[in-house]
């Protein structure tokens, strides 16, 4: 993986361990020489992980909107900065550019994004791992959550295997390294599949 697109909140959250893991995912990325993608931000745990990777010496690649930049949250000190025209532009832009994705603890856009990552490997548009950092819990009750659509129906057995999660940086990543694709689109319902010929 040359990069690993990180998402994560635009808000530092309300303890101090939520800072600490953004710092040490970075370190752990430039210490790989693994290059950072991420929504350009210079507020929040986006700016801490940013900051981390950048003091290590590593590469940080942001991709922004327009409607932000004017706004001053944008980070211009990165080794790349793409300005895109909307939020679509930008999620795309940023799953281009990388090869992987975790989601650290986050709100609203981070779920946005780590979910829209994973559709599209449901729907066979990518075969990249996604990871969960599961920081002690947060991500519990989504992770309930999955397992209560995929009891309902709603989530087939074998999609739940498309993406990882692990309660460490470094757990991971190993995770994510370990990660084989699914052949996802094998599994769609036979009228999804038949309309797509």
């Amino acid at each position: 993986m040359k990069n690993i697109c990180v998402y994560c909140g635009a808000n530092p959250g309300n303890a101090p361990i939520f800072g600490e893991v953004a710092v040490s995912v970075g370190k752990l990325l430039a210490t790989e020489g693994i290059g950072l993608v991420y929504g350009g931000g210079a507020v929040g745990l986006m700016n801490t992980v940013a900051g981390a990777v950048l003091e290590a010496g590593g590469r940080v690649i942001g991709v922004i909107p327009q409607a932000l930049m004017d706004l001053e949250v944008g980070r211009t000190d990165l080794t790349q900065l793409h300005v895109t025209s909307d939020m679509h532009t930008r999620k795309a832009k940023m799953a281009e550019l990388s090869d992987g994705f975790i989601a650290l603890p986050g709100g609203f856009g981070t779920l946005d994004e780590l979910f829209e990552m994973i559709t599209w490997g449901q729907l066979g548009f990518h075969k990249k791992p996604i990871a969960l950092l599961n920081l002690n819990g947060f991500y519990d009750p989504l992770l309930s959550m999955v397992d209560h659509m995929r009891e309902n129906g709603f989530i087939r057995a074998q999609h739940r295997g498309l993406f990882v999660h692990a309660t460490t940086p470094e757990e991971t990543l190993a995770a994510m390294r370990a990660w084989e694709p699914i052949d996802a689109v094998k599994w769609l319902p036979s009228t999804l599949k038949d309309k797509g010929k």
